[in-house]
């Protein structure tokens, strides 16, 4: 054991400090968290010694694991305000954005030390828990180092030293304190190399041949597959972080990688390499497999390139992974020549075994699931390895025989295996209620993760790589006696729409006339999946397949709202939207009266109210407001006997139980009075205003999440049926609208090595900074934006008296970085306002000149040219607003001039650094990703030169903006081979 390297008082009061931490006495862990901040504000080199020591010196793994994670939170802390760095620390080199900490402030001497424990510990810990927390430690202490310009040579020879411990030749890694038990050589090895693949900078700037012989000699390890694991997590660090000439000399670790998945696929039913003779291995080759595909497979998704040689081998053994293993049934041995099993899978035994098998058959059955479960996993990851090939080159992979037939095939079999009980998981499913939550597990499921497999080949591939080996099978999968391969087929259909449209419209009459008759299919998760499969078509197909079979569509959806079973009827309504967002109204009409009757018994059913579904009533409500919106003012006739249903549910509906009932009735009530028009809807407007404003003064439920944002569009959809009638009800609408639109972002400052995802927020990076923004408040301003459009759009002049408020929470909105809608709205907004100031004559020059000069300053700093183009829309629609650029005072007309130079000087060296970028280092730049910000760079160039037009039909500035464009490499030089051209 090496020498101590603080006083033992130090030590001891420490063990006490850590003892306090991990205790679930809040007060007590609370008392010593105050107690390790004070120390380290006094005296931080000390304490993080003790800490380091203390990781060596722990008599338990729980003790020394927490430890190192504490010292390596605590080092990487934002140092004290009032901290300096000491005098004789070399000066940190400058960095983008390096935020200083406790590391920073450390004397060199105090940095030796702690260096020196921690590879002590590296080298000499035998717990795996404890020895990858030391890793994990080691390796950002290392990569900090780095980026300030400090190297760690004792690591990088230690670690070589320990990737060679135990081999020929080699007797390990040299102890640099005298004493200690050195970890073994095996332990040692995989330690290295996790040392590697947490700091690959390690080995950049070695001899590459040095370098790959490592490697290749871990991935060969002949004692552990650990370590062969690890050295597999290195060599994809080291690919993934290397230049191109870097990669150009690595090809050859290619083999070696690939070669481990080979070797495990061959010995899937023995033990793990490294197990001990006549004992069990706590895991399999399976789980092996599984994990090491998944770490290739963030290689294969960023360097697709580097496995093009090796295709054909992976083809050799990755079909038999990915597609189901036949089932011969259980495996007969000494002790059980006639084993018995679930599934089918059994031998024949007489007399039939009682219920209870004992203790040994429990074992049994929880080894089988154990073993199904990691199968099943190994199938997922190896056809997600295969996916991410296919996405990141799909013309790579085209050219391969077999590789997408074996893929599409295994996703086809993986979507129709469903994991339940015949009659118990169909009763089960039936029950749920599909709108809540827990239905979601379904998303997890492996048939559903098949399923977003296919999805995303079709995307990837296209219809002409796709539909072929796809359709070879999905025919006979529909006739298939198994209700989980019909439903698969189904599913499959829909799930390949998306990617493969272009070319499926042409064998879209076959697929219809396929899917149709599965509505009347005996079970009821097949009737649902034609539902669905319908209802995807409709969206992927919009247009097209209204307009060629509403025929034969309507003739299944309108009677399986019918359907014996909620969930089926459910989802027949649910197809029905689908269906009319892209239907024509002339097509809608002879169909609307036996669509919205049979919605309306959804609605209001006879049956008792025991045996009504709430999620039924909740979709029939959202299906009538489409068809009411698609239908028009033809929806009138059914306008009397829908509303008062709507109007009662929003008098009755309280409690938690009914809150989406309510907010999809408002909807509802909001869209049917658009579409029936201001005559029809009158003698209801006031009852319907009277709810909606006892349910917004009513105390907010803080569980309600949705209220608000149903009210507010409701409100906006009374004002657009009413028109300028709504003048009357602003008083009431418009201070909750402007508090919520003038309503700061809610922010969280995040500690990089501190940040925790939590559900609702999410991160974004302005000034160097990294923040947690509050999604629902800042859609809620959003919202509240866009409805102050509608507002001002649909009551013009009316608007006036709330035009000075609404531009003073517009105006500094325009820079609202944390959310695009917001600065859209914002932007759409101003040149409405301007006209109803104008429209009314409450317009001042302070208000034009304080408007336009703030949408001048935003379009000389604005970065974003996707936003850039809607200034220079927005601001040329407020100038014609306002009657052309000659009534612009003088200094506002310059200084768009100026702002437009600035960004035509920007954009130019965009252009410039890109193709410069193309050229130095054109295998990693994505020329698609690239020629997608030009062309949005174009629209924003577009609309620049119609303002300049407005200032000059020849304004000098427009040759500098065809220049600029001109810069712009040519985005068709590809190598997309046009799967897609139909003409081609």
């Amino acid at each position: 054991m090496m020498d101590a390297v603080v006083p033992a008082e130090i030590s001891a009061e420490l063990t006490q400090i850590l003892s306090n931490l991990v205790l679930g006495d809040n007060e007590i862990r609370a008392s010593a968290e105050k107690a390790v901040n004070e120390r380290l504000a006094h005296t931080p080199e000390l304490y993080l010694l003790a800490l380091a020591q203390f990781a060596i010196t722990a008599d338990t793994e729980v003790m020394r694991s927490f430890s190192l994670v504490l010292l390596r939170r605590l080092l990487f802390r934002p140092a004290p305000s009032n901290a300096q760095p000491p005098a004789n620390n070399p000066p940190v080199p400058h960095a983008p954005a390096l935020r200083m900490t406790l590391y920073d402030h450390l004397s060199h001497q105090t940095l030796s030390t702690l260096e020196r424990l921690l590879l002590f510990a590296l080298a000499h810990e035998a717990s795996p828990g404890v020895r990858h927390k030391a890793v994990d430690t080691v390796t950002d202490l290392a990569a900090h180092g780095m980026v300030r310009g400090h190297g760690w040579h004792a690591l990088q020879a230690q670690s070589f030293a320990m990737a060679h411990a135990g081999l020929e030749g080699h007797p390990g890694a040299a102890d640099a304190a005298a004493g200690g038990q050195s970890a073994p050589p095996v332990l040692q090895r995989e330690c290295a190399f996790r040392v590697f693949a947490g700091c690959p900078n390690l080995v950049m700037d070695l001899q590459i041949d040095a370098v790959l012989g490592v490697f290749q000699r871990g991935l060969k390890d002949q004692e552990s597959v650990e370590v062969r694991h690890a050295a597999l997590i290195a060599a994809v660090s080291f690919l993934s972080a290397a230049d191109a000439t870097q990669l150009a000399q690595s090809i050859s670790l290619l083999s070696p990688m690939l070669d481990t998945l080979a070797d495990l696929a061959a010995t899937l039913s023995q033990p793990p390499l490294g197990t001990p003779p006549n004992t069990q291995a706590k895991t399999s080759n399976y789980h092996y497999l599984s994990t090491f595909l998944s770490t290739l497979t963030p290689l294969a998704s960023s360097h697709p390139i580097l496995f093009s040689p090796h295709l054909q081998t992976l083809l050799r053994f990755l079909p038999t992974l990915i597609l189901p293993p036949v089932d011969c049934g259980r495996t007969p041995t000494v002790n059980r020549p006639f084993p018995t099993g679930t599934g089918g899978g059994g031998a024949f035994q007489f007399p039939p075994p009682s219920g209870g098998g004992g203790d040994e058959d429990d074992d049994d059955h929880a080894d089988e699931d154990d073993e199904r479960d990691e199968r099943s996993t190994l199938r997922l990851s190896a056809l997600e390895f295969m996916i991410s090939i296919t996405e990141a080159r799909p013309n790579m992979v085209r050219k391969l025989p077999g590789w997408t037939e074996v893929v599409v095939r295994a996703c086809l079999e993986g979507m129709g295996e469903f994991d339940e009980d015949e009659t118990q998981g169909l009763d089960a499913w039936l029950r749920e209620d599909p709108s809540v939550a827990s239905s979601s597990a379904e998303t997890d499921s492996p048939p559903a993760l098949y399923e977003q497999s296919l999805d995303r080949l079709a995307c990837a591939l296209g219809g002409k790589s796709i539909l072929p080996p796809a359709f070879h099978y999905i025919p006979s999968m529909m006739v298939s006696y198994d209700w989980r391969v019909r439903h698969a087929g189904l599913m499959a259909v829909a799930a390949i729409g998306e990617g493969t449209g272009k070319v499926m419209q042409k064998e879209l009459q076959t697929i219809v006339d396929m899917v149709t008759p599965m509505f009347k299919d005996a079970h009821p998760r097949v009737r649902y999946a034609a539902c669905q499969c319908v209802g995807q078509l409709c969206t992927d197909l919009e247009e097209i397949i209204q307009q060629r079979f509403h025929q034969q569509l309507f003739d299944v959806l309108i009677p399986a709202l019918e359907d014996p079973e909620p969930r089926v009827h459910a989802h027949a309504a649910s197809a029905l939207i689908n269906f009319c967002e892209g239907v024509e109204r002339d097509t809608l009409l002879p169909y609307l009266d036996p669509i919205v009757e049979r919605l309306l018994k959804l609605l209001n059913p006879q049956a008792a109210p025991t045996q009504v579904r709430r999620y039924v009533q909740e979709q029939a409500i959202t299906t009538l407001a489409m068809v009411a919106d698609a239908s028009e003012t033809t929806f009138a006739k059914h306008y009397g006997t829908i509303m008062p249903l709507l109007l009662s549910v929003l008098q009755n509906a309280d409690g938690p139980d009914y809150r989406k009932l309510r907010v999809k009735a408002m909807e509802c009530a909001g869209l049917i009075a658009i579409a029936v028009g201001p005559d029809v809807f009158r003698p209801d407007a006031k009852t319907l205003i009277e709810l909606l404003l006892r349910i917004q003064q009513s105390p907010i439920d803080p569980n309600d999440t949705q209220l608000m944002h149903y009210l507010m569009a409701t409100w906006a959809k009374v004002c657009q049926a009413l028109g300028g009638e709504f003048e009357a009800y602003l008083p009431v609408v418009m201070p909750t609208l402007l508090a919520t639109a003038g309503a700061k972002a809610d922010l969280s400052v995040y500690d990089e090595d501190a940040y925790e995802e939590r559900d609702g927020w999410e991160t974004i990076v302005l000034d160097g900074h990294t923040y947690g923004v509050r999604t629902s408040s800042m859609d809620e301003k959003c919202q509240a934006f866009e409805t102050l459009v509608i507002y001002c759009s649909t009551l013009g002049a009316r608007f006036s008296p709330y035009l000075g408020q609404t531009l003073e929470v517009t105006l500094p909105s325009l820079r609202f970085y944390f959310h695009e809608g917001v600065r859209e709205a914002c932007a759409m907004l101003i040149p409405m306002l301007l006209a109803c100031g104008q429209q009314s004559t409450t317009l001042t020059t302070n208000m034009v000149n304080t408007t336009l000069m703030q949408m001048i300053n935003c379009i000389g700093a604005e970065h974003d040219a996707t936003f850039l183009a809607s200034l220079y829309k927005y601001f040329g629609d407020a100038v014609r607003v306002l009657g052309g650029i000659n009534v612009l005072a003088p200094e506002l007309r310059d200084g768009a001039l100026e702002a437009t130079k600035r960004q035509l000087h920007t954009l130019a060296d965009r252009r410039k650094a890109r193709m410069e970028r193309s050229t130095a280092q054109p295998a990693e730049f994505d020329r698609d990703e690239m020629a997608l910000v030009e062309e949005i760079e174009d629209f924003a160039l577009e609309d620049m030169a119609k303002v300049l037009a407005a200032f000059d039909a020849n304004h000098p500035l427009l040759v500098a903006v065809a220049s600029v464009r001109d810069l712009g490499f040519n985005p068709y030089d590809s190598d997309e081979d046009g799967d897609e051209d139909l003409d081609s």
